[in-house]
């Protein structure tokens, strides 16, 4: 099976090709880029691959093409992508709210990857700090429903790729030597700093990233109307996001039952410690693959509430993009997705 992967060279592409070397998936693999990266090799399996400028006769034999160049190359080329006859699995956020795209995390609504007759053959990748929290929230909607949705997110600079962590670096090494470089990246130095808005901000006070992770979340869970109130920050730290996360569920439960939940739930490490140095961190847990919860807990003195309070944390570039990304590559190489018999009868 040929595999194409676009973008490559960056953050994410890099994670994409790791994650696909430690799949059991037996794959060829067609690595791209843009053409300043042409010319630059990978290393895959052991075997050294050599990068090749973007182009759609490249792709062709490919049954699926990832995909991490942005939006704005997704929107000129997936379509064009797909009906030379891949399957596209796009990281940006160009198709995520197409109703005809399917946006997938694979413990949450394997479903949903289905093709009906005549449209895209397209797959979005979520927003990174969508698909940690809805993980551990498409536990709580089966078991108790949910009613009300607040997060607050802490984001690496890696979510902004590697032009992020090279101004964090830069600006870190020039705070010690009294020449710290201006920010070009950011709208403010994000060394020893907390941004509170990530990307712009529009006239009622929302910043993009805050209704990326909400309308995503929605569709998703298949809760349209679900209210939930975002707050994401930008913070100096390389890799994983953090999220503190207050639900209100749809009926009272005590604290066993919800560490219970959590404990069993598919794609959640579970860690159930009142000792700070045992609460995952950006540091413990980058480069893992999954998404960990902590700090479980109720209102201070309820025995039962209906209001639940957690945190939840992941790398961004695995679980939050790479990985999710391969393992809607593992479900579809499984048969885990088809035409919606519905449709294709009428």
């Amino acid at each position: 099976m040929k595999v194409g992967v676009v973008g490559v060279t960056g953050a994410v592409g890099r994670e994409m090709i790791t994650d696909l070397a430690d799949s059991g998936l037996d794959i060829e693999v067609v690595p791209l880029a843009s053409a300043r990266s042409e010319g630059a090799v990978i290393d895959f399996r052991g075997k050294s691959l050599k990068v090749r400028a973007f182009s759609i006769e490249l792709l062709k034999g490919c049954e699926f093409t990832l995909m991490s160049a942005g939006g704005d190359f997704s929107r000129n080329h997936a379509v064009e992508i797909s009906s030379a006859g891949s399957v596209v699995i796009d990281n940006s956020s160009a198709w995520r709210m197409d109703p005809t795209v399917p946006l997938v995390v694979p413990e949450v609504n394997p479903d949903d990857l289905q093709f009906g007759v005549g449209t895209k053959r397209i797959i979005a990748n979520p927003n990174c700090s969508t698909i940690q929290l809805v993980v551990p929230l498409s536990a709580l909607k089966n078991a108790f429903g949910i009613q009300q949705v607040i997060v607050a997110s802490y984001q690496s600079v890696s979510g902004t790729g590697q032009k992020g962590i090279s101004e964090l670096a830069a600006q870190v090494q020039g705070h010690f030597s009294f020449k710290e470089p201006p920010p070009q990246v950011y709208s403010q130095p994000i060394a020893f700093n907390l941004l509170p808005a990530i990307d712009k901000i529009d006239l009622a006070g929302h910043c993009f990233e805050e209704e990326k992770i909400i309308r995503e979340t929605r569709r998703i869970l298949k809760l349209p109307d679900l209210q939930i109130l975002a707050t994401t920050v930008r913070t100096p730290t390389f890799n994983c996001h953090g999220e503190a996360v207050s639900v209100r569920l749809a009926r009272k439960v005590t604290l066993d039952q919800a560490k219970e939940l959590f404990r069993g739930a598919k794609g959640i490490n579970f860690i159930d410690s009142t000792d700070a140095s045992e609460l995952p961190t950006p540091r413990m847990v980058a480069g893992d693959r999954a998404v960990w919860v902590s700090r479980v807990r109720l209102p201070l003195d309820a025995d039962e509430s209906d209001w639940l309070q957690f945190w939840v944390i992941a790398d961004n570039l695995k679980k939050g993009a790479a990985t999710n990304a391969v393992q809607i590559l593992e479900l579809l190489a499984a048969g885990g997705c088809g035409q919606n018999h519905d449709e294709a009868n009428d």
